[in-house]
């Protein structure tokens, strides 16, 4: 417990602080976020707010793991590092997007096929290291490894192969939701913190139960949750409407991949849907209005992500952002509700 409260506390200190410089730095070198010609109109105001705060957020997450590792007794583990090697990986996938973009005075970054490939990258990467190097199980996973072992239709082991795949695609989902999300101030970041939260109850929950979930580095996987809940608070502090930075795609990647890796390596990855529900529904509003305008040549919202259509329905910007907090802190409760009941009906259960 105390090594999870120096994780978070020490991420949100050097976020908090970190943002602050951070802000400065770009201030003076005059680097801000573009703002593309389609969006909202009051949008354009924020022109040339500074961006790539999720630097902070990266910064405040490694030192934050590491620092509560040399001041207790939990072990640096393999899979918490390669945990959060994903998350630096996609962070640094995200800060080329963002130099380019600033750099250029545009909203376009890399290229998607180079985005792409490099996201490709840092998965494979991260799905090869765990299969590879670590006890992960390769089954299909709810609650737990064994969710499904009275089903024979959902009882699936994927095998290494099929599990890197699947870990793949449930990193490229999740980053790509997160991205998506990033559009008002501070909805990325404060409907992180409901998730990252879940995540350091389920990995810290594992740990305790070690004989049912069997998780390997369970302690060392919700140290990584709670120093990803410390850097994205202390980052909300300068994110929170009026933002007075963005985190940029150096910041919605690296969240979206730590949500995705903590959930693979927790054997929860079924349970991520609705732990990050909001970022589902964001990326669904998307699917659907390019299916629904290519198909039948109409919109089904105004604007998509859907966030925006609620904006140019006429809700003020500060409704929208925490409307769709409290909706991501529900589901949040909802899939901890779950994952709890699942607990309740197993034998010996000691909670």
């Amino acid at each position: 417990m105390i090594a999870l409260l120096m994780a978070g506390g020490l991420s949100l200190a050097v976020a908090l602080v970190g943002t602050r410089f951070l802000i400065e730095w770009l201030r003076s070198h005059r680097i801000g976020q573009p703002i593309r010609a389609e969006g909202p109109e009051g949008h354009q105001t924020k022109a040339g707010t500074p961006t790539m705060g999720g630097l902070a957020i990266v910064a405040g997450t490694v030192v934050g793991y590491t620092v509560a590792h040399l001041r207790s007794r939990v072990v640096f583990t393999r899979s918490g590092m390669f945990v959060l090697l994903l998350v630096v990986g996609a962070g640094a996938v995200g800060f080329a997007d963002d130099w380019i973009k600033i750099t250029r005075a545009r909203n376009l970054g890399l290229n998607k096929r180079m985005k792409v490939l490099g996201l490709l990258f840092v998965a494979v990467a991260f799905g090869v290291l765990c299969v590879r190097y670590t006890g992960q199980h390769t089954t299909l996973s709810f609650t737990r490894y064994s969710s499904f072992e009275t089903s024979d239709l959902l009882n699936i082991d994927f095998g290494e192969v099929g599990w890197v795949v699947w870990s793949v695609l449930l990193i490229m989902a999740c980053t790509n939701g997160v991205n998506l999300t990033d559009g008002l101030d501070g909805l990325a970041a404060g409907s992180s913190l409901f998730a990252f939260a879940a995540f350091t109850i389920i990995g810290f929950w594992a740990f305790r139960n070690p004989d049912i979930y069997d998780v390997e580095h369970a302690l060392d996987l919700a140290v990584v949750a709670a120093a990803m809940l410390g850097g994205c608070t202390g980052f909300l502090w300068w994110n929170a409407h009026p933002a007075r930075i963005f985190m940029g795609d150096t910041g919605s990647l690296a969240i979206g991949a730590g949500l995705a890796g903590l959930a693979l390596t927790l054997n929860t990855a079924l349970l991520l849907p609705i732990v990050g529900a909001l970022f589902v529904v964001e990326t669904l509003s998307v699917i659907i209005q390019v299916f629904s305008f290519r198909t039948f040549g109409r919109r089904v919202f105004r604007m998509a992500p859907i966030h925006h259509h609620y904006e140019l329905n006429g809700w003020p910007e500060t409704t929208v952002i925490v409307r769709f907090w409290i909706v991501a802190g529900l589901a949040t409760a909802l899939a901890l509700g779950l994952f709890y009941a699942d607990f309740t009906t197993l034998p010996g259960a000691n909670g």
